[in-house]
């Protein structure tokens, strides 16, 4: 679940992804998980500065991007989030971002002392339940408005 190691920016030099502004915080989730669609609607009411756009795994440069860093394109526990053309999977992308939105989620930086197996574990155990505990969703279905704008597609 760890994307591989690569150097900043690698992408632009894969003609499999396409482009997009990477001068943003880009998050790639599964456009069909009830909590993917919940984090994607956080992510729009809690990022004020506008930094932060959601790529829909599902969609080409989801996709694409979860392929260039060697995670698993089918596999909708898959999660990525590219900052200043750095890579980060699972537990750690979210450790990063969400702290970042807002205060009340720092206790989430408490990941990093985690080891990384016992990270990919725990995050492999919410993801492979996720569908049976909080059920399907579309994310690009939503009606709201400030979702919409952020997608990537």
């Amino acid at each position: 679940m760890q994307p591989e190691a690569r150097q900043p920016y690698s992408f632009r030099d894969d003609p499999a992804v396409p482009g997009f502004d990477d001068g943003r915080i880009v998050v790639v989730m599964d456009a069909g998980c009830a909590l993917c669609s919940r984090a994607a609607r956080r992510i729009a009411r809690l990022d004020k500065e506008d930094r932060v756009r959601i790529a829909p795994m599902q969609g080409g440069l989801g996709r694409a991007l979860l392929e260039h860093y060697g995670l698993d394109a089918e596999d909708p526990a898959s999660w990525l989030m590219i900052e200043e053309g750095r890579a980060w999977g699972s537990l750690e992308g979210m450790a990063l971002l969400f702290p970042r939105l807002h205060w009340a989620y720092a206790p989430m930086r408490l990941v990093w002392a985690l080891p990384v197996g016992l990270r990919d574990w725990i995050y492999a155990r919410i993801a492979r339940n996720r569908y049976a505990v909080f059920g399907y969703s579309d994310l690009c279905a939503l009606p709201d408005a400030e979702v919409h704008r952020r997608l990537l597609r």
